[in-house]
């Protein structure tokens, strides 16, 4: 029980979002097609005219692999995890914002869990950009 007292909200954060990324990045490698689904008929058309709806995926992959491997190195230095944090909260309001255009019920039955990923990634932002800039009391 001690061992669990001594982990910060902070490595809390970074190691449960790290694993997630690790396995959906991985996944998005291996099985891209598996993944269309997510991704609205309109943007795999404005993707397909750049790469394919694959290599898409693929990247995605590997840019969340770059995600895990940042968010779980003990050794990153926090300015850059802040900045993965950030960009994760923005990956996470896309992936919500475009569940819903168009609207369809199938897409919100999943992203609903992404909800909670937008804010751990958020709580995980503020927390090292509380560290970076703390705040300073004006009642004294």
């Amino acid at each position: 029980m001690k061992f669990l007292m001594r982990i910060s909200p902070e490595w809390s954060l970074r190691i449960t979002l790290g694993a997630m990324y690790l396995y959906s990045g991985q996944d998005l490698i291996r099985h891209p097609s598996a993944w269309t689904w997510a991704i609205p008929f309109w943007l795999r058309e404005l993707i397909s005219k750049v790469m394919t709806v694959d290599a898409y995926i693929r990247f995605q992959g590997a840019v969340e692999v770059v995600f895990a491997l940042v968010l779980l190195a003990w050794f990153a230095r926090p300015v850059l995890v802040k900045w993965i944090a950030l960009l994760s909260t923005l990956e996470f309001a896309a992936i919500l914002a475009l569940a819903f255009m168009p609207f369809s019920e199938a897409n919100f039955l999943i992203t609903f869990r992404d909800i909670g990923l937008l804010g751990a990634s958020l709580a995980l932002f503020f927390i090292l950009l509380a560290k970076e800039k703390p705040l300073t009391s004006t009642m004294q």
